[in-house]
């Protein structure tokens, strides 16, 4: 399993493989955005999971838990996280799941784990690989989400970058960025313990990519989902790590920041007007330690 080509450092990157052109290890990104979708140029329109996007008399929480169950042999290999924009939604007391920011699960996989990781595939229930997109897997009932499987790379070398590993049972998009995310305290409810990241770590992780539209709104609201939930030892340790980070990654985070407190509310999502104190308050500790926006 040899990694692709780098993509361009510092480019912006979709949130899903599967939703990226990756027929080739030279492929240029190139995206046509249909939905919540990224397609493949060329290639016919990806297939539509036949649960849609709501189901009645089915609650999304009971849907994110039943897909969660049926990958439980992948969730304990070492390592794997849940990502995205589901964190906050466990993260909620009971795992209320009230944010409806995006409705699929991110599976976080290092590198060092894909050849365990893609023996447990057969233990997948309810899901199927994708013809068009086979990082991704999708429900064969209303009762599940779609799942994607996303690469994370820890060398700290490889922040910002991008590049495809390429297998010809699960190939993935291995972000650098994800290698920002560290195991947190799993998250334990209905029998099912839930690997998730420390909300540091995926808070950055959201805020060092130059985002823009739609999709880089949505995502900056998933910060503020962690943030509304997230413990003074949680911030000190975001303001810790970036300290760490190259300057333009912190440029980012600062600028994503400012970006966040000046977004509108959005339907099924956290208000940024109602928390913009607490932006700020962030926003002032990170200037601290930078002290200009040069």
């Amino acid at each position: 399993m040899r990694p692709g080509a780098i993509l361009k450092r510092g480019v912006e990157t979709p949130a899903h493989p599967g939703r990226s052109e990756h027929d080739s290890a030279s492929t240029t990104l190139h995206r046509e955005h249909a939905g919540d979708r990224w397609a493949i140029a060329g290639l016919p329109q990806v297939e539509r999971s036949p649960a849609g996007y709501y189901v009645l008399g089915v609650s999304f929480r009971d849907r994110l838990l039943a897909t969660l169950r049926s990958c439980r042999a992948v969730l304990e290999v070492p390592g794997v996280l849940v990502g995205g924009s589901e964190v906050p939604n466990l993260l909620e007391q009971g795992a209320a799941s009230s944010l409806v920011v995006s409705e699929d699960v991110d599976l976080i996989i290092p590198v060092s784990q894909h050849a365990e990781v893609k023996q447990r595939l057969g233990t997948l229930n309810g899901l199927r690989q994708s013809r068009d997109e086979p990082s991704v897997f999708v429900p064969d009932s209303a009762d599940l989400i779609e799942l994607n499987f996303i690469g994370s790379d820890q060398d700290p070398s490889r922040l910002g970058d991008v590049y495809v590993l390429e297998d010809p049972a699960l190939p993935m998009l291995v972000f650098g960025n994800l290698g920002l995310l560290r195991p947190g305290r799993p998250i334990q409810v209905e029998g099912l313990s839930v690997p998730v990241p420390r909300p540091s770590g995926l808070m950055l992780e959201k805020l060092v990519t130059d985002r823009s539209g739609v999709k880089g709104d949505r995502d900056l609201l998933v910060v503020l989902g962690l943030l509304m939930v997230a413990e003074e030892a949680d911030v000190a340790e975001l303001v810790a790590t970036y300290q760490t980070l190259p300057d333009e990654f912190r440029y980012h985070v600062r600028a994503n920041l400012s970006l966040l407190s000046l977004l509108e509310p959005r339907s099924g999502m956290p208000d940024p007007t109602l928390h913009r104190a607490r932006i700020s308050a962030l926003l002032a500790r990170l200037e601290q330690h930078h002290g200009s926006w040069s």
